[in-house]
């Protein structure tokens, strides 16, 4: 894609379609985001929204991602530091920092994550311009880095990753998402920023309420 219109997609158009699109989705999607909190809270201990790290967006700014909380509280720190979960850390590396059955998921967060629920908080950070609704995955830092020592020869792909919004759905999410190892899925993302535009987000946007309901390759 010509490098000057994809710079005028990103500012202008795209930018005008996530403000609106984000606004009115949250509108739409209000009462099931009241229920979906209301369930988390009868479900397990813990907060409604994940607490996670931040993550990596455009040009390697890091921001907070908006998630309705599906494992246990404080999950993401046990991982790393819990060493009953060592051995279960080494597997989250080793498979794409994905876990096929990750004991930390509680029982409404598999169905939550199985039609991605637990992602429609990002919609807030839509509005606020920290994703956009079509882009690259969301990565953890310290996914990049091990994952970059893992396939040295995806940093220049990771690189032209970074150089736009990450988004709430885009080209790997809706071509098996977590059955996609590290490598390839860069190489997606990488493809989508070299592709995009209105046509290109469109046809992700058609695609995307089926990869929520049929759950394909989530975890």
């Amino acid at each position: 894609m010509n490098i000057f219109f994809g710079n005028y997609y990103d500012l202008l158009l795209k930018r005008i379609i996530d403000i609106f699109g984000s606004f009115i989705l949250l509108m739409i999607f209000c009462p099931i985001f009241i229920v979906i909190a209301v369930s988390i809270k009868l479900d397990s201990a813990g907060p409604v929204f994940a607490d996670t790290p931040e993550r990596v967006g455009k040009k390697g700014k890091l921001f907070k991602m908006y998630k309705f909380r599906s494992m246990v509280e404080n999950a993401h720190t046990l991982l790393r530091k819990d060493p009953k979960l060592k051995s279960l850390y080494e597997q989250y590396k080793k498979n794409s920092y994905k876990l096929i059955d990750d004991p930390r998921v509680t029982v409404l967060g598999k169905f939550m994550r199985k039609h991605s629920l637990d992602e429609l908080p990002q919609l807030i950070n839509v509005l606020f311009g920290d994703m956009s609704l079509i882009g690259p995955r969301a990565y953890y830092p310290d996914e990049l880095v091990n994952q970059q020592r893992k396939y040295p020869n995806t940093r220049n792909l990771v690189k032209k990753v970074l150089s736009i919004k990450p988004g709430i759905t885009g080209y790997w999410q809706v071509s098996g998402r977590s059955e996609v190892n590290f490598d390839k899925r860069i190489a997606m993302d990488a493809q989508y920023v070299n592709s995009r535009s209105l046509w290109y987000d469109i046809k992700i946007l058609i695609k995307t309420p089926w990869a929520m309901i049929s759950g394909k390759g989530a975890v």
